[in-house]
């Protein structure tokens, strides 16, 4: 029996490929029941901002406790992806409020105590060394995930103030609800 052409035109070069990225296995940001918790608060969003500084916060600890370590490629790798994730969670946020934003939703109770751990999470992200070429992309990625927090948290906690000054009654609200 004769081998087919199109076998080896297609099917050895398949062999040798590397994987496709939809079949690379990626990170999760948060634990199974984190992501359980957020999913559950998403129709309170002040609780939800809440949780998503907590485990903010979480993240942020993690960092400073794995700076102290000895310097290692280990320990660079391990600082790395925990920066990404650290960033990638900060830039979910920053969407939730985005939504948050949008539909009027009275966050501004969850907003203070965000804006004081952007501040904290800023001041442990300037303290990272940062001559290390093995973190130094995702800290810097980390850095500007953060500002850009930080900008919108501080322009949202305007917004809020001056629409739920004008609009009281809409005060507590998830939602603006449809006009009638």
């Amino acid at each position: 029996m004769r081998s087919s052409p199109w076998f080896v035109t297609f099917l050895v070069p398949l062999l040798f490929a590397p994987p496709l990225a939809a079949q690379q296995q990626t990170r999760d940001t948060l634990t199974t029941a984190q992501a359980d918790k957020i999913a559950e608060a998403g129709i309170d969003p002040p609780e939800r901002v809440d949780l998503y500084t907590k485990y903010l916060d979480e993240h942020a600890d993690a960092i400073k406790d794995l700076a102290k370590r000895a310097s290692s490629p280990a320990r660079s790798q391990h600082m790395s992806n925990d920066l990404e994730d650290f960033a990638n969670l900060m830039d979910e946020l920053g969407s939730n409020l985005d939504m948050y934003s949008d539909r009027k939703a009275d966050i501004r109770k969850a907003l203070k105590p965000l804006n004081d751990s952007i501040q904290h999470w800023q001041t442990m992200l300037h303290s990272l060394p940062s001559n290390d070429p093995g973190f130094d992309l995702a800290l810097t990625d980390a850095m500007d995930s953060c500002s850009d927090l930080a900008d919108q948290t501080k322009q949202l906690i305007q917004d809020q103030d001056t629409y739920f000054k004008e609009h009281k009654d809409q005060a507590g609200q998830q939602r603006v609800l449809p006009q009638q």
